[in-house]
């Protein structure tokens, strides 16, 4: 079983809505139930701006959508342009299994090395034991913990902020 990554494409849209609206999965996203298939559609059929850093990847095995990751400008503030903001999700029958790993490895190797980003930052809720331990062995720390900050199965929930500086950064001015 061979996993491959790409870009996500239009034909994607039913895939994705799919992987983000599994039970076991979207109440851990910053995504609501019952995902709009329609919404994907016109996200990736909308052509990328000129010169934007967006990357949206999917992780494929046998022919099937395990696992989809992006980043995304922060803002359109220029004084943010230096800052990404990182989702990823992977199905439950494919965790475990180096699906979230392999993303993160493609979504940082573009960032260090093609998209000229300095930060990369996350939320995550406060119990996603696996989804932390997976920012962490990729380079991401602990920034700071929002309380209330979403609402999840009719309960307001932490998040921790995380965030990773580019491991080799050109210049960084001391404090």
């Amino acid at each position: 079983m061979t996993l491959t990554l790409r870009r996500a494409r239009p034909a994607d849209a039913t895939a994705l809505a799919e992987q983000l609206a599994e039970p076991d999965i979207f109440p851990g996203l910053l995504q609501l139930p019952h995902a709009n298939v329609e919404l994907w559609q016109q996200r990736l059929a909308t052509p990328p701006v000129a010169g934007s850093p967006d990357l949206m990847l999917v992780a494929e095995r046998d022919g099937r959508i395990v696992g989809s990751a992006g980043l995304h400008p922060v803002g359109a503030q220029l004084r943010r342009r230096h800052a990404m903001m990182l989702g990823i999700s992977v199905s439950a029958a494919a965790q475990g299994q180096g699906v979230g790993g392999a993303l993160m490895t493609a979504l940082l190797d573009y960032a260090d090395n093609w998209a000229q980003v300095l930060r990369i930052e996350l939320t995550v809720f406060h119990d996603n034991a696996g989804a932390i331990r997976l920012y962490e062995r990729h380079g991401f720390e602990l920034e700071g913990r929002h309380k209330a900050y979403a609402l999840r199965g009719g309960e307001y929930v932490d998040v921790l902020a995380m965030a990773r500086l580019h491991p080799r950064q050109p210049l960084v001015c001391p404090n």
